[in-house]
């Protein structure tokens, strides 16, 4: 009588100490996606171990449903929920590797964008953040500029603290823990400068929030009451970040326009507005962060494209 080896993870014993640090691989957030995988894949017929063919069907199910980006991350998933518990991963089976090269040919891969929020546009906001209340307002158009004028994902705006900022004449840096990119924690340097104009300068923006909200210590940016008097010691949430972008175009362009854009618009601003404006691509990549070109090409190309139109 054989023995399916699948099926049975091997009984490797590991020290608390290392099972403490294979913990700490992911991030808190990475952790939470994949369990969130899984758990759809299971409610739809699957299970950990699964066979390739279980997996390919899962795939065949939801394909045109769900985004071929979401279903390779819900791979990503599975494979890793196979591999955690010692099972051989069914991610790497010909079936399931040919029924997924059939979706993308099927269904592309091209991925939705965020529509880019350059400087024209963030002056138009400001106008509506002001409307607000003085504590939210501040903090809004302190988040809007500071987001803009770093190029920072939304996640790291949140995990930015007091003790990141290190004041220079001409502006400050921020330090960046850790980042998408950056999943070890090397950390990475990023300069915000003063703006010619005090009215939107990300600097003073910054300044005029941390003094309204009395923030001596701890997060940058921290959810206010409705009542516009209480400010939270926690920080806001990277989803609080989009909604406060999606709100703040919402009033200022409408209900359309704001269904076009994410926390990433920020981001997406900034190396937009870089590339029409000149700047090397290798700068962007300095204040971004980014590690590959052509992610940083997604956004210049556009900028190209107008430019080669305008002299036709």
């Amino acid at each position: 009588m054989t023995t399916n080896n699948s099926t049975k993870p091997p009984k490797t014993k590991h020290s608390k100490l290392v099972n403490n640090y294979t913990l700490d691989a992911q991030s808190a957030s990475t952790k939470r996606s994949y369990a969130q995988d899984v758990r759809h894949f299971k409610t739809n017929g699957g299970k950990i171990p699964s066979s390739p063919a279980m997996v390919a069907e899962y795939l065949a199910q939801f394909a045109g449903l769900l985004a071929v980006a979401t279903l390779a991350h819900r791979l990503i998933a599975i494979h890793r929920a196979h591999t955690d518990k010692g099972f051989e991963s069914p991610v790497k089976d010909r079936l399931v590797k040919r029924t997924m090269q059939g979706i993308r040919r099927t269904f592309g891969v091209a991925q939705k964008r965020a529509r880019a929020l350059v400087k024209d546009d963030l002056l138009e906001l400001m106008v509506m953040v002001a409307m607000q209340k003085p504590l939210k307002a501040a903090r809004d158009k302190a988040l809007l500029l500071l987001g803009f004028a770093g190029a920072f994902r939304r996640s790291e705006l949140v995990t930015l603290r007091i003790e990141d900022i290190t004041p220079h004449a001409h502006g400050i840096e921020l330090l960046i823990r850790r980042s998408k990119t950056d999943q070890e924690g090397e950390g990475r340097m990023v300069f915000v400068p003063l703006a010619k104009s005090e009215e939107r300068c990300p600097v003073k923006a910054l300044d005029r929030w941390l003094e309204l909200a009395g923030i001596g210590e701890g997060p940058l940016f921290r959810s206010v009451n409705r009542h516009d008097k209480v400010v939270s010691s926690k920080a806001l949430t990277p989803q609080s970040v989009a909604l406060i972008v999606k709100s703040s175009v919402g009033k200022s362009k409408g209900a359309d326009a704001a269904k076009l854009v994410s926390g990433h618009s920020l981001r997406a601003g900034f190396v937009t507005e870089a590339a029409m404006v000149g700047m090397q691509t290798s700068a962007i990549m300095g204040q971004t962060g980014h590690k590959s070109l052509e992610m940083v090409y997604r956004y210049v190309r556009p900028v190209q494209k107008r430019q080669i139109q305008s002299l036709l």
